[in-house]
């Protein structure tokens, strides 16, 4: 009896290994689902939003790719950039973000409150995505420390928010917005290479602007006006069953050309 008490309590240690292994797995499906919900939830309150942070999310991940980043912070990047404008669908600033005139000073205080608000409503989701409430909250903060909402600089700004950044400015200015007209290609990148060192991370910036990250960049404008999600499947879900990576779904296939460094 003595000589099988090692089996019988490796065998209570599998089993408690598989129990907590599979309420681990429920839990992050859970966190995964209820991003795919909040994601539904943007497009519901604001169509233009909706697509807005999937060409966000697809432009940072050309920067990611240039960036030779490790997937874990691609995929966190792509997860800030689809929930970078959250905030927005709060519906003391819903009128705002649909204001067809130029904004007010008033109204621009009040939108600048977005990154908080969207960091708190992701804030429960930490323990599933520990870096996705801060990457919202910090990507309006700039390079020299004057951005907001804590005037963080250089490299205390998350590299994530940083590379976000970029990409939400070069949307803001390519593609019309209620309060704003559209422009050219040339423009945003003047945009972008007149706040390198000031809004943004010089280096990203340099890579940002490099030809092979720019060819990649018009490819992807060129395919649609915005990015067409993915239809959603429904699976079943094994207690063994890997964790979906829900916030990949929205994509179309990506261009073949790869920007250099790869």
């Amino acid at each position: 009896m003595i000589r099988h008490a090692p089996v019988v309590l490796l065998g209570a240690v599998c089993a408690l290994y598989v129990r907590e292994r599979r309420r681990r797995l429920r839990l992050e499906r859970l966190g995964a689902a209820t991003l795919e919900t909040l994601l539904d939830a943007v497009d519901a309150n604001n169509p233009e939003t909706g697509e807005h942070v999937r060409r966000v999310a697809r432009y940072a991940l050309i920067l990611a790719d240039a960036a030779d980043v490790d997937e874990k912070t691609k995929r966190s990047i792509e997860r800030i950039a689809l929930f970078h404008d959250i905030g927005k669908i709060d519906g003391a600033l819903h009128d705002i973000v649909n204001e067809k005139s130029r904004l007010t000073p008033s109204e621009r205080r009040s939108i600048m409150t977005h990154p908080q608000g969207g960091a708190d409503v992701l804030q429960p989701l930490s323990a599933f995505y520990p870096d996705l409430a801060e990457g919202v909250l910090s990507h309006h903060e700039k390079w020299d420390g004057t951005g907001y909402p804590r005037q963080l600089a250089g490299t205390r700004i998350p590299f994530t928010a940083r590379v976000v950044a970029i990409a939400d400015t070069f949307d803001a200015v390519t593609h019309a917005r209620p309060y704003s007209h559209a422009r050219s290609m040339k423009i945003a990148t003047s945009v972008i290479a007149e706040a390198r060192g000031t809004q943004f991370d010089p280096d990203l910036v340099d890579l940002f602007l490099s030809p092979p990250v720019m060819e990649c960049v018009l490819i992807a404008m060129r395919e649609v006006h915005g990015p067409r999600r993915a239809a959603k499947t429904r699976r079943g879900h094994s207690e063994t069953q890997g964790v979906p990576d829900l916030t990949f779904r929205w994509r179309t296939p990506a261009p073949e050309q790869q920007p250099a460094g790869r």
